[in-house]
């Protein structure tokens, strides 16, 4: 289905920005006031979720920044493990280099992806709702040299100033050919599985005014686990071309990614006493089934034919897209931004996942467990984003000065997959593993989930902001309409026939709509000390986890998540130590569809904390710490032994701390990151251990070109669950120690 665009909260957080950030580079902008060391780059010029670009300092909003340099440094294995460091996020990157789970501030992790935070590329989303079901959107997304920095918004003016995104905005933010020369690496994995992978990038001048930039990387081998084959191979190119005036830029940019990575599922385990107990020989930090017997898995496709698949090929994603970008400076005030991309996004979703812990008596004595082979068609992800924003400035910051700003956001976001999962009988080895075919799709988990979807949704969403400066005060509100259409259809099999059914097709035909709000406000004590509150209201609008519930005719209506958060805090510096910290409080009501236990549920949560981020420099030592406490529970639900309860792997306690020291050519360093412990079910019944895992990282600058890099994931080779299923058969860990080589000559 494609159609033609029509453009047309009493607590908080702490703002951070990460161990990455605290060794900065310079601010793009800064006072000479603020030229001594600063260790959380409180002077850095933020543009995501704000009406109008500033200084952190200003900023009455959480925000972190990352640059690009420190990122690369500490060589993260996904574009979701980057944010394991940001205080006030909590990232599930244990799955792979997608489908990893994420959200900010105690609101909850019902459902996979990222349901209340949108991932955004140059200021436009990725995918227009973050929690696809096999299609998330870190899947499409991949930081290499391309990127310049990252900025991280949590909570307040996210709501407003983007679509689905009441719990904050990730945005990755590209090189774009200011500053001339490249660099061309090579990296090598030395540890857990095989790989070797080559990135680029260069950026020059054609002419006076015009400019490029363009990178990208190949990669081939075994992934971050002994998968004994090349389960990770491909790569991607991306660029843009920019001209500019003496009033602005027209920039156009373009990517093309196709990529193939293993995902990471959860292994089979046994819960005792309400602990996670190992079953002999199964290693959940290294544990991988698919192997040489499982070559071809039959599946029915989306036209009604069979198609043969290759469960080597893992997550497979493609995606093209071209954008055009634009800001002018008008006179008189003036300012007029545009922002326009569109992507085609498909690919196919294939990972082993248990369908119980053993075929015997016991997990422990089992020699075969079953399992499901999550094997799903990404159809289309497809869409169309345009964001056109025109502001107006008068008057001055002593005498008080306004911002105006006005803007319409609109796009439409395809979402058609077609579900197939056959069931395997497998040995129950940590690899090697054989693997027969026990269960055809037609009758796997009593035939539920053989589906088809091609749904398009359509939003346009005008928003407004206003924001006042008079001196040391800064305040600001902003609103936004979200209006939601969404049309298409969803069918089911008929296992008896094996072929679709027409008559379990349900058409799809409804509107949506919900009005966000955020206020906040910003006062400066002094040029090292200032305070900042908000209250803010906000929704995400549900895509396919909808399609298996009430009606989606427009008969009855359709269900909203929705966030209001309240934050309040504060950002100080002396001499070289730095504080960003928030206080919290955020409650959501949702409603969610999950695919494994195929249960439909209703809840509302609270959440308290604090978010606290620091930065201390002393000659060539560095440190950074991030801390958030969170004490969360549901309030409400359809289940009612579950209220009161905390919600399943909220933890009370997140930290992360990363010490770095120069002499010379060489740098040393760590990052350690840390988690309380927290339960694996909304009953509270399974505990998953608390756990720490360090990073570590040693850089060798060997003359003004050249340097080596040696990087050391998990050094401890911890075992680290993130998630479990609710009757505790199954649970996911993060990878075990893996380490990298690398080599970047710069130009």
């Amino acid at each position: 289905m494609k159609k033609q665009l029509r453009l047309t909260p009493i607590a908080a957080l702490l703002s951070a920005a990460s161990f990455s950030t605290l060794i900065a580079t310079p601010a793009l902008a800064q006072s000479a006031d603020a030229a001594k060391p600063d260790a959380v780059n409180l002077e850095r010029i933020v543009v995501t979720g704000t009406a109008t670009g500033g200084s952190k300092m200003k900023q009455s909003v959480s925000i972190s920044t990352l640059e690009a340099d420190q990122i690369t440094k500490q060589a993260p294995t996904s574009a979701a493990e980057i944010l394991r460091s940001v205080p006030g996020i909590r990232s599930e990157s244990s799955g792979g280099e997608g489908n990893a789970n994420l959200t900010v501030r105690g609101v909850p992790i019902s459902a996979g992806g990222a349901r209340y935070v949108q991932f955004q590329e140059d200021g436009l989303p990725v995918l227009l709702f973050g929690d696809i079901s096999f299609g998330t959107s870190d899947q499409f997304l991949r930081a290499d040299y391309n990127l310049d920095h990252l900025e991280v918004i949590r909570g307040g003016s996210a709501s407003t100033l983007a679509t689905n995104s009441p719990g904050g905005i990730i945005n990755f933010i590209s090189k774009n050919g200011s500053e001339p020369g490249g660099a061309v690496g090579l990296t090598l994995g030395l540890d857990g599985g095989r790989q070797t992978r080559m990135d680029f990038d260069y950026a020059g001048k054609l002419g006076n005014k015009t400019r490029f930039h363009i990178g990208g990387f190949n990669r081939v081998g075994e992934g971050d686990r002994k998968t004994g084959f090349n389960a990770a191979s491909g790569g991607q190119i991306n660029g843009n071309l920019t001209q500019d005036f003496d009033a602005g830029y027209i920039r156009v940019n373009f990517k093309a990614l196709d990529d193939n990575t293993p995902s990471f599922m959860p292994v089979p385990v046994y819960v005792q006493n309400g602990t996670i107990k190992q079953i002999p020989g199964i290693d959940p930090r290294s544990a991988w089934f698919i192997g040489s017997t499982l070559t071809r898995d039959p599946v029915f496709g989306k036209d009604g034919t069979m198609v043969t698949t290759n469960p080597h090929d893992g997550l497979h994603v493609k995606s093209t897209s071209v954008g055009l970008e634009s800001e002018f400076t008008l006179g008189d005030g003036w300012k007029v931004s545009e922002k326009f991309r569109k992507s085609s996004n498909s690919g196919r979703f294939i990972a082993l996942f248990p369908a119980n812990n053993g075929d015997g008596a016991s997990p422990t004595t089992s020699t075969t467990f079953t399992a499901t082979l999550f094997n799903t068609s990404i159809d289309d992800l497809g869409n169309m984003v345009n964001d056109l924003k025109v502001s107006k400035s008068f008057g001055d910051a002593a005498n008080g000065k306004t911002t105006l700003t006005a803007g319409l956001f609109s796009s439409e976001q395809n979402v058609a997959l077609t579900w197939f999962w056959n069931q395997y009988t497998i040995d129950m080895k940590n690899s090697g593993a054989k693997a027969t075919l026990a269960t055809t799709g037609w009758n796997t988990w009593g035939g539920c989930c053989v589906r088809s979807f091609d749904v398009q949704y359509t939003n346009t969403a005008p928003y407004a902001a206003a924001a006042w400066e008079l001196g040391a005060l800064t305040l600001d509100g902003s609103i936004r309409r979200d209006e939601q259409r969404a049309s298409g259809w969803a069918i089911q099999d008929d296992p008896a026939t094996q072929t679709w059914d027409p008559a379990t097709q349900q058409n799809v035909n409804y509107t949506v709509s919900h009005t966000s709000y955020s206020l906040g406000g910003n006062y400066q004590l002094n040029k090292d000390l200032a305070l900042f509150a908000r209250v803010s209201n906000g929704v995400s609008f549900s895509a396919d986890r909808l399609l298996y519930g009430n009606p989606l005719d427009g008969s009855v209506p359709v269900a909203l998540n929705e966030v209001e958060q309240t934050e309040a805090g504060a950002k100080w510096r002396s001499g070289g130590f730095s504080l960003f910290a928030t206080l919290f409080n955020a409650r959501t009501a949702e409603n969610n569809y999950e695919a494994t236990t195929q249960m439909f549920t209703a809840n509302r949560y609270s959440a308290n904390g604090a978010e606290l981020e620091m930065g201390y420099k002393m000659g060539d030592f560095r440190l950074a710490g991030g801390l958030t406490l969170t004490k969360a529970k549901i309030t409400a639900s359809n289940d009612a032994s579950t209220v009161g309860k905390k919600p399943r792997r909220q933890a009370d306690v997140v930290y992360q701390l990363s010490p770095s020291y120069s002499f010379g050519p060489f740098e040393l360093g760590a990052a350690v990151i840390g988690t309380g412990k927290s339960f694996g079910d909304d009953a509270n019944t399974i505990t998953m251990p608390g756990y720490t895992v360090v990073n570590a990282f040693a850089n060798w600058q060997v003359n003004d070109r050249t340097s080596v890099s040696l990087s050391v994931n998990n050094l401890g080779n911890t075992v680290g669950y993130t998630e479990i299923e609710g009757d505790g058969h199954a649970a996911r860990s993060i990878n075990g120690r893996t380490a990298k080589l690398g080599l970047k000559y710069s130009f």
